[in-house]
């Protein structure tokens, strides 16, 4: 990989690319290398990184416009960084547009750095895709090691394992060098962006510490795999500036988490945010709730990604404090519970 001056993020305005827009602005480089420009695109609004070392552009821009990935790639960046997507019920509900943002948008953006590759054969960036946990499907064992089969049970899990394959094509075939990171559920999201169903597993931590109640469904037994926000983030950049020649052909890392159940994120609630926060919970049948989690994924090996140095959070504390620290320290305001705690 060439060095990283040039830093593309697709998905900027959504959760996570906000939080990893921001880190890269404030380090100012990716692990060694460092930004000379950080272009932030997504097509809602977009603001830039109050705290910024080195040079950031925002852009608004339609990935699912057949045009806009040559737009982009024309920019030269050397590291592309693709969170796009949307993600869960949305998908579900609108085939054609699951299909257009979380498939054929990584499609161009491929093709457009192998039609660059043509006239600039020393084009040759580094290409990071968010995948997902989704690509698995049940039945599970109790440990899904790293060579358990894709089998998806849902359209944004089939369009997530179809980029992994496309993106492994193009890195055999040499026209760059890229990694995709299937993400564990991302809890505590700060947000409620989606009505997906695993932000349950965020629901009945955020809003008690917010001082507001949260339904919380039956099924507290069932273990599910959880990373924070703050790791997430940690997991791109990593994957952005590491040593791909471990790699070899096989592009798709499962990322490291913490295996939890919904009766341990409530204790962790009660130890962090104290009794205000505890009480805020209303137990409430939900079978959508109870039925996803109990045909989820609970725990993963992830040891092609622990040797490769990706870092998880400690336990479901950990979780819990990055959440406050992160955000609600961030908002003071709303964060009664937790001041009491």
């Amino acid at each position: 990989m060439t060095q990283a001056s040039r830093v593309l993020v697709t998905g900027a305005a959504g959760m996570l690319g906000r939080k990893l827009c921001a880190r890269l602005a404030r380090e100012g480089r990716i692990g060694a290398r460092a930004i000379a420009t950080l272009i932030m695109t997504d097509l809602a609004p977009l603001a830039a990184p109050a705290r910024a070392g080195c040079r950031v552009e925002t852009r608004r821009d339609d990935l699912t416009d057949p045009l806009t990935a040559a737009r982009l790639i024309a920019l030269a960046p050397d590291v592309v960084l693709h969170l796009a997507a949307t993600i869960e019920r949305g998908v579900e509900a609108s085939f054609e547009e699951g299909y257009a943002i979380n498939f054929d948008a990584a499609r161009r953006l491929f093709e457009a750095i192998r039609l660059r590759r043509r006239v600039a054969p020393d084009y040759f960036p580094r290409v990071v895709v968010t995948s997902s946990i989704g690509v698995y499907g049940p039945p599970f064992p109790g440990v899904i090691d790293d060579d358990f089969i894709l089998q998806p049970q849902t359209s944004y899990g089939a369009q997530k394992a179809m980029v992994e394959l496309l993106l492994a094509d193009y890195v055999r075939k040499g026209h760059f060098d890229g990694v995709a990171i299937r993400l564990p559920t991302i809890a505590v999201r700060p947000d409620r962006a989606h009505a997906g169903l695993t932000d349950v597993f965020s629901h009945i931590l955020r809003e008690p510490l917010r001082g507001l109640e949260a339904r919380l469904p039956a099924q507290l037994d069932t273990p599910h795999w959880l990373a924070s926000p703050r790791a997430a983030v940690g997991y791109v950049v990593h994957a952005a500036a590491m040593d791909p020649s471990a790699l070899g052909a096989r592009r798709a890392l499962t990322m490291p988490g913490v295996s939890a159940t919904l009766r341990e994120e409530v204790e962790a609630l009660r130890r962090v945010g104290g009794a205000a926060a505890l009480a805020l919970l209303k137990t409430a049948d939900d079978p959508r709730v109870e039925a996803m989690i109990a045909h989820s994924p609970a725990r993963f090996s992830a040891r092609r990604a622990l040797a490769l140095g990706f870092a998880p959070d400690r336990d479901i504390d950990a979780i819990l404090r990055a959440f406050v620290e992160d955000d609600l320290a961030a908002a003071p305001a709303l964060m009664p519970a937790a001041r009491g705690a």
